[in-house]
């Protein structure tokens, strides 16, 4: 009577423990999916994969711009700030070209080198853009990011996507998903190892 206990108990945990580690593996493949179809296409979409160092031409703060963001955006989305203009000087060629932030700055506002979150408050911007300013006049060398084909002839300061950053993103699924084929995988071990002792 309690070795068919523990037998019940023991078919009840593995069955458990395969549930788990299916469940595992099917969240690490929609993870791989979601990653798939939202970080990879920004990423391979960037042109601006080749770094440099910039050193700063000039950085000036020219007056309020309405910030039109990308396109379909709506009326109140549109909101002024301090245009923030940083020209640098691109070592790689030479060339005197416009410094951005991000691929998204270039996207949201070709005019300036900096576009901020909207806030309501229209003086912690205008501080921030300062502080921006006065850091790019304080540090005039720094690495940044070129396009080698030449197809975009402006500079940008950090990647949204950087490779690191990508395979930060593939590294929780992976680990997920490996833990669940090593459930898997110890699971039938063990079914398999009772099965012969029974038969022995």
């Amino acid at each position: 009577m309690l070795g068919k206990k523990l037998v019940t108990a023991q078919k009840r945990g593995e069955t458990r423990a395969l549930c788990l580690g299916l469940g595992m593996v099917t969240c690490s493949m929609m993870m791989y999916f979601f990653i798939g179809i939202t970080v990879v296409p920004f990423y391979t979409k960037s042109v601006w994969t080749t770094e440099t160092v910039c050193k700063v031409l000039k950085a000036n703060i020219k007056d309020k711009f309405l910030c039109p963001n990308s396109k379909g955006s709506e009326d109140e989305d549109i909101f002024p700030y301090p245009c923030l203009q940083v020209w640098v000087n691109l070592t790689a060629s030479g060339q005197e070209v416009m410094l951005y932030q991000t691929e998204d700055t270039l996207e949201r506002n070709p005019k300036c080198s900096y576009v901020p979150g909207k806030l309501e408050n229209s003086e912690e911007v205008k501080a921030r853009i300062e502080t921006i300013a006065s850091n790019f006049k304080k540090y005039h060398t720094f690495p940044c990011y070129y396009d080698p084909g030449g197809t975009q002839t402006n500079v940008i300061l950090s990647r949204l996507y950087p490779p690191k950053g990508l395979l930060f993103a593939f590294l929780w699924p992976t680990l997920m998903f490996t833990g669940g084929c090593l459930i898997i995988v110890l699971v039938k071990i063990s079914q398999y190892v009772s099965v012969l002792s029974a038969w022995q």
